[in-house]
C-alpha cells in the first residue's frame, strides 16, 4: 500500500486563503471603528461645548432713558473727574428704570424692581460721563445691561410660558390690588383641574406617608415587648441599675409611639381632607407655589391667578389694567408658566414687568462685546476673559522669548558641537525625562526658586512665562535635535568641502533647513503651555483679578485658570461663560495646532 500523499502548499494556503482576508477585513473594520468613536468622543465633546456656550456671546440690554441730572452729577459745575466719578449714578438708573414703572410705590416692589438691572448699571453710566461730559443736563437713551437671572430667563427658555386664548366674556371687578376676573363660560376648568390633579397627588403623598408611620409604630412595639421582657428577666435577677436604665429607654420609646401615633392621626385627616377637596367637583380652590403660575392678559394689565372657581379667579394685579370694563372673545387670554413660582429664580412679578419692557421694544439681545474687553468679576453678567487674555499674552510672550532662543541653542550644541561622552549622555537623557515630567513639579520649582528667593510678584505674567518656560524647553530641546538629525550629512560635507567652517556650515545651512521642524516643535510647546494651569496655580496665577493687566509684573490671571475658577462659582450664569472661555482657549489651540501643521507642510523638504 502506497503512503499517503504530502499535502502541497498550494493546497495549504488556498484552504486558508478565505480565513487570512476575512482576519484582514475585520482587522481594518476594527481600526475604522476605533477612528469613528474616536470621532464621535471629540464631536460629543465640542457639541456639549457649543451648545452650553455659544449663548455667552450675546446678552440681554434694557432701554432706559436716563435723566443726567447736573445737580446730582456735578453740583459744582467744575467737570472735575473726580467730583463726576462720586456721583450716584445708580441713583439715576433706578430713577429711570421706576419712571417705566410709576405704580410701584411700596419699599419692597422697589427692591424687586431693581432685580431687573445688573448690580454695573451705573458703573457703565459712570463710563459714558467719563468719556463725554456734554451728556450731563441732558437726558438720553442708553442700553444697560440685565441681571445675570433675566438674562438667563430670556436665554434657556427654562421658565416655559404658554398663551391660552380667552373663551367668552371677561369682567375684571377692580384695575388695582385684588381683583377678580369674572367669566361667562368655564374658561378656567383646565385651571381647576390642575389644582384638583395637584390635591390628589398630595393626598397619595399623605397616604404613602401614613404608610411608613405605620412601619415605625410597629418596630416601637416590637421594641418595646423585647424591653418588657429583658426588664421582667433583670428585676427578676435582681439588677436594679440595669432595670433603671431599662426603663427610662422605655419611657422614650412610649414618647415616640405617642409623637408617631398623633403624627399618624393628623396625616390622616390631611389625606382625607385633600381627597374629599380633589374629588369634590368645582369649589373655590388655591394656587399654591408648587403648581404652575397662571396669569390672565386683560384691558392692558396682568392679573395673577391665586384662587380659582368655576366663575372665575381671584388674584393680584402684576400689571394695572387700563380700565376695569368687559373683554370679549379674544381680547383676553391666560398665560401658563409651566414651572412653578416656589422653584424659579424669576417671579412672577419679576416676568411681568420683563415681558411689558420686552414688548415694548425696550429689552433686545446683543453681541457680549464685554465678554472679550472685560476682566473677571463676581457677577457673571459683567464677568469677562479680557484680562485672561492679556495674562496669556504676556505669559506666552515670556515663554517665547526665553524657550525659544535657549532651547534651539541647547539643541545645536547637543547635536552638532557636544563631544559624545558619558555626560552628555546623561545629559541627555535628563532632557528626555525632564519632557515627562508633572508639569506641577515645575509649578513647585518656581514657587521655591522666583518667589521665595529671587523675591518676584506673585500672579506675574514674567513669573508665569519663567515657569512655563522650563516646562517647555525639553520640548524644544528634543524637537530641534530631531529637526538637526533630519538634516543628510551631505549638506554639512558639501559647505565644509567649500572651506566653510564647523560653525558655519551648522548655522548658514544645517540650521535653516532644519528650522521648519525646530518652528513645529516650539509652536506644539507653546499650545501645550496655553493649555497649562498646574504650574500656574502654585505661583499665585489663581487670584481674582478685576483689572486687565497693563505689563508683565501686573497681577494677571490665564485662559484655564480662569475656566477652574468659574467652574467653582455657584452661579448658573457662569456655566455659559466657562463653555464659552472653552471654546476661546480651544480657538487658539486649534489655530496653534494648525499653523505648526502649515509651516511644516510649506517650508519641509523631503530628502
Amino acid at each position: 500500500m502506497s503512503s499517503a500523499q504530502k499535502p502541497r502548499t498550494i493546497d495549504i494556503v488556498e484552504r486558508t486563503l478565505r480565513k487570512r482576508y476575512s482576519a484582514e477585513k475585520r482587522f481594518e473594520l476594527y481600526g475604522l471603528a476605533a477612528v469613528i468613536s474616536g470621532l464621535g468622543f471629540v464631536a460629543l465633546l465640542f457639541i456639549s461645548i457649543v451648545a452650553n456656550g455659544h449663548t455667552a456671546f450675546y446678552q440681554s440690554f434694557v432701554k432706559l432713558d436716563i435723566d443726567f441730572k447736573a445737580e446730582l452729577i456735578d453740583p459744582q459745575g467744575k467737570r472735575d473727574p473726580a467730583d463726576l466719578a462720586k456721583a450716584d449714578y445708580d441713583a439715576l438708573v433706578k430713577e429711570a428704570l421706576r419712571s417705566q414703572f410709576p405704580q410701584v410705590s411700596s419699599r419692597q416692589d422697589k427692591r424687586e424692581l431693581n432685580k431687573i438691572l445688573s448690580s454695573g448699571a451705573g458703573h457703565r453710566v459712570r463710563q459714558r460721563v467719563r468719556e463725554d461730559t456734554g451728556l450731563i443736563g441732558t437726558q438720553r437713551s442708553l442700553w444697560l445691561p440685565v441681571d445675570d437671572e433675566i438674562d438667563l430667563f430670556f436665554k434657556d427658555g427654562s421658565t416655559a410660558i404658554d398663551t391660552i386664548p380667552g373663551e367668552g366674556i371677561a369682567s375684571p371687578t377692580g384695575v388695582e390690588g385684588e381683583v377678580q376676573v369674572l367669566l361667562t363660560t368655564n374658561s378656567f376648568n383646565a385651571v381647576l383641574n390642575e389644582v384638583k390633579e395637584s390635591l390628589l397627588r398630595k393626598a397619595l403623598l399623605a397616604e404613602k406617608g401614613i404608610g411608613d408611620l405605620e412601619m415605625n409604630l410597629q418596630r416601637i412595639e416590637r421594641e418595646i415587648a423585647a424591653l418588657d421582657r429583658q426588664l421582667a428577666k433583670e428585676k427578676a435577677a435582681g439588677n436594679e441599675g440595669i432595670a433603671a436604665g431599662l426603663d427610662t429607654a422605655k419611657l422614650n420609646l412610649l414618647a415616640e409611639r405617642k409623637g408617631l401615633v398623633e403624627e399618624a392621626a393628623a396625616k390622616t385627616q390631611e389625606a382625607a381632607d385633600l381627597r374629599k377637596r380633589a374629588e369634590a367637583p368645582g369649589g373655590d380652590e388655591t394656587l399654591s407655589a408648587d403648581l404652575p403660575s397662571y396669569l390672565v392678559r386683560i384691558n392692558g394689565g396682568l392679573v395673577k391667578a391665586s384662587s380659582v372657581n368655576n366663575s372665575g379667579i381671584g388674584g393680584k394685579v402684576l400689571l394695572p389694567l387700563s380700565s376695569a370694563t368687559e373683554a370679549g372673545k379674544g381680547d383676553w387670554e391666560i398665560l401658563r408658566l409651566a414651572v412653578p413660582e416656589g422653584d424659579r429664580r424669576v417671579k412672577d412679578q419679576l416676568i411681568a414687568w420683563i415681558t411689558k419692557l420686552q414688548a415694548e421694544g425696550r429689552i433686545e439681545k446683543g453681541f457680549n462685546s464685554n465678554f472679550f474687553t472685560s476682566g473677571d468679576s463676581r457677577e457673571p453678567e459683567l464677568a469677562g476673559i479680557g484680562g485672561a487674555v492679556l495674562g496669556s499674552l504676556y505669559t506666552l510672550l515670556v515663554t517665547l522669548a526665553l524657550s525659544f532662543p535657549i532651547g534651539v541653542a541647547a539643541a545645536v550644541y547637543m547635536e552638532e558641537f557636544a563631544p559624545k561622552n558619558k555626560w552628555t549622555d546623561l545629559i541627555e537623557v535628563n532632557i528626555n525625562n525632564l519632557a515627562a515630567v508633572p508639569s506641577i513639579v515645575f509649578g513647585l520649582l518656581g514657587l521655591a526658586v522666583f518667589i521665595n528667593f529671587f523675591g518676584m510678584p506673585r500672579s506675574a505674567p514674567v513669573v508665569g512665562g519663567l515657569v512655563l518656560t522650563l516646562m517647555t524647553l525639553p520640548t524644544i530641546i528634543i524637537a530641534g535635535r530631531s529637526a538637526l538629525k533630519s538634516v543628510p550629512p551631505s549638506i554639512r560635507e558639501a559647505a565644509l568641502g567649500v572651506g566653510a567652517s564647523h560653525l558655519q556650515a551648522v548655522t548658514h545651512h544645517v540650521l535653516p533647513l532644519a528650522m521648519p521642524g525646530i518652528l513645529t516643535g516650539a509652536i506644539i510647546g507653546m499650545a501645550r503651555a496655553l493649555g497649562e494651569t498646574a504650574p500656574l496655580l502654585m505661583i499665585g496665577m489663581v487670584a481674582f483679578i478685576v483689572d486687565l493687566p497693563g505689563g508683565f509684573t501686573d497681577p494677571a490671571s490665564v485662559l484655564p485658570v480662569q475656566i477652574y475658577l468659574w467652574v467653582d462659582s455657584p452661579e448658573r450664569a457662569f456655566v455659559e461663560k466657562t463653555s464659552a472661555a472653552i471654546m476661546v482657549l480651544l480657538t487658539f489651540l486649534i489655530v496653534m495646532n494648525a499653523v505648526a501643521v502649515y509651516l511644516r507642510k510649506k517650508f519641509e523638504r523631503r530628502w
